[in-house]
């Protein structure tokens, strides 16, 4: 997207036609309220409207689910696109002609490890696995193995299943070919560098590819079946800038949309669980990408859903992970329910023999988090003589009823009962249980402080580091007062920024900043093709309006900049001067700049000690 003249993607937003009341009107009903239009947010069920639309800054903003951005991260969302699509949807709409840069073709050339490079090689990778898959010699292991599991050929199409082959650099060689850097390859972790020699090797061998692509289309990482007798049943791509696996879920692109009408997200285990699910017409499945049911996952699924059935194993794996993802849903206020499919089979096996409609009664006959829990806790606790066991099951089980409370999800009446209950069953008094209940409570609300103080940005996740939470504050102010930025653009290296999110943001709009005398906050998500990293920008406004007091909290965000700048390099001359005598005057130097700076800022907000 860098190669795109921002004036032309500026002509294309501003267009008469496609002014974001325009453009969202097409999609929903909207009513004026004050300087903005509020609606039903389509992106999750919505009961009453909460998606703002702000005509003055050109940006919507949904305060349930968090979906947020300029018109074009509405249509992405809205029709499934990616950024140029849309752009190029809204520039037909207005009449404008796009030209593709020449250079375009080549851009897989480069070094550079950004989003939109590592979606494009991604992207690559995919058809090449595809062509492997499709190919009369190669890929018949790949086809068989797809027609063993019955899953239809044109299904699998659909899936843009493929096929890595059994070979350490046949994805290498054909990169080469096509001109596509090494350095490229490696970040997007499809290949491996070898450690005695120069060169690469194939990250992927002899595996079926399942292609993993966010909201918006894109292709973010892949999940691998071994066709062979590798201890590693499947892999999944590494970390990258776009890809990580505790919040993504396979399956969510063309899943959403059916999510979203049915108001229900369906959670299984396996790829091939969503694909034959889709196969016999059931299409709001997802799967956790091998890993526990996770905070991420959980509020990726809020924007779409208002209710979240796991589909789980009955052994032992199956009942803890069912704790895992009940307590993280709790956190989150979600309505979740336990499904467990009969005679030991998953999914893909039980829609084989049993068909869809039997599949929809073990959906229906799912138990709702308490039933499930209150299940679980009497059988463990009517199963053993043993106290100590007994006070091990009473305690989870609070411990589970104090996070529904703190949530919400639980309302006084509903609070009563399971009390009393309780209190029935291990024969202590409605006192004691409310008393432990209430330490309990307590408890989880100081473990929940930080993410209660961040709940305006909750996607940013900041996990509570200092330098982190001084640069969120920084954003917020000059999303809202850009003329602040000559207090901040000497004192912030953004190359140094802690939190890759926070980083990415910051570049982003320091270079609009320097270059720009009137910024608005289009311009910088002009430059965003992620839907989720428009809603954090969007959100990181907000809350900087909301809080306000911009001289002051810019000031004090500096300040904490450069105390943990002092703070370090006193940790390193501590770590580089053997000296006692040298490092103690170093030390004494620094820590007396450190304090002056503190009380020069504490002067200039008031602050008298």
């Amino acid at each position: 997207m860098a190669r795109l003249d921002e004036r032309l993607i500026d002509q294309v937003r501003n267009a008469p036609c496609n002014g974001i009341v325009e453009v969202v009107s097409e999609h929903l009903s909207l009513t004026r309220k004050g300087r903005e239009f509020i609606g039903l947010c389509p992106f999750h069920p919505d009961k009453n409207p909460s998606l703002h639309v702000n005509p003055s800054m050109g940006i919507f903003k949904c305060f349930v689910c968090g979906a947020g951005g300029d018109v074009f991260k509405f249509l992405q969302l809205r029709e499934n696109l990616s950024f140029m699509e849309a752009l190029e949807r809204l520039a037909d709409k207005a009449g404008i002609e796009i030209k593709r840069s020449r250079d375009r073709k080549n851009s897989l050339s480069a070094d550079s490890a950004d989003p939109v490079m590592l979606a494009r090689v991604n992207d690559w990778a995919m058809r090449f696995w595809q062509a492997q898959y499709s190919d009369e010699k190669n890929g018949k292991i790949a086809r068989d193995y797809i027609d063993e599991r019955k899953i239809n050929q044109n299904v699998a199409k659909r899936w843009l299943i493929g096929f890595a082959p059994d070979s350490w650099d046949s994805l290498t060689l054909a990169a080469n070919k096509a001109g596509i850097s090494e350095s490229l390859l490696v970040s997007a972790g499809l290949v491996v560098k070898r450690e005695a020699q120069s060169g690469c090797y194939d990250k992927f061998r002899n595996r079926l590819m399942f292609p993993i692509l966010d909201t918006s289309g894109r292709v973010i990482g892949f999940g691998g079946r071994t066709l062979g007798d590798d201890n590693a049943k499947y892999m999944n791509s590494p970390a990258t800038v776009l890809f990580d696996k505790s919040s993504s879920l396979y399956g969510l692109d063309k899943a959403r949309h059916s999510i979203v009408k049915l108001g229900k997200a369906i959670v299984v285990e396996g790829y091939t669980d969503v694909i034959m699910s889709s196969q016999y017409g059931i299409e709001n499945v997802v799967a956790a990408l091998g890993t526990s049911f996770t905070q991420g996952h959980a509020r990726m699924l809020k924007r779409f859903a208002s209710e979240i059935v796991m589909v789980l194993d009955s052994d032992d794996a199956g009942v803890a992970a069912a704790n895992r993802a009940l307590e993280v849903c709790l956190s989150q206020n979600i309505d979740v329910r336990i499904a467990t499919v009969p005679e030991g089979k998953d999914p893909c096996e039980f829609l084989l023999a049993r068909g869809s409609e039997a599949f929809a009664e073990v959906i229906d006959s799912a138990q709702d988090v308490l039933s499930y829990k209150w299940k679980r806790f009497k059988g463990e606790f009517d199963s053993t003589d043993s106290t100590v066991k007994k006070k091990q099951a009473v305690d989870e089980y609070l411990s589970v009823i104090a996070k529904a409370i703190n949530s919400g999800y639980l309302d006084n009446i509903s609070r009563g009962l399971v009390v009393g209950r309780i209190s029935n069953l291990i024969g202590v008094s409605v006192d004691d249980v409310n008393k432990e209940l209430a330490r309990l409570s307590s408890r989880e609300q100081r473990n929940a402080v930080s993410s209660i103080k961040n709940s305006k940005v909750a996607s940013v996740a900041l996990g509570g580091h200092y330098q982190d939470k001084a640069i969120q504050d920084v954003l917020e102010v000059l999303l809202n007062e850009p003329s602040l930025f000559e207090k901040v653009s000497s004192a912030i290296d953004v190359s140094r920024i802690e939190s890759p999110l926070l980083r990415e943001i910051a570049t982003l709009l320091f270079e609009i900043l320097k270059t720009r005398e009137k910024f608005e906050i289009t311009d910088l998500l002009g430059k965003v093709e992620d839907v989720e990293l428009s809603s954090t920008i969007v959100d990181l406004s907000y809350a900087g309006r909301e809080k306000s007091n911009y001289i002051s909290r810019i000031e004090s965000a500096l300040g904490v900049i450069e105390s943990l700048k002092i703070e370090k390099e006193i940790n390193d001359a501590k770590r580089n001067i053997s000296d006692d005598e040298s490092l103690r005057k170093i030390t004494e130097s620094l820590r007396s700049i450190q304090a002056d700076k503190r009380n020069k800022s504490n002067l200039r907000k008031g602050i008298i000690f």
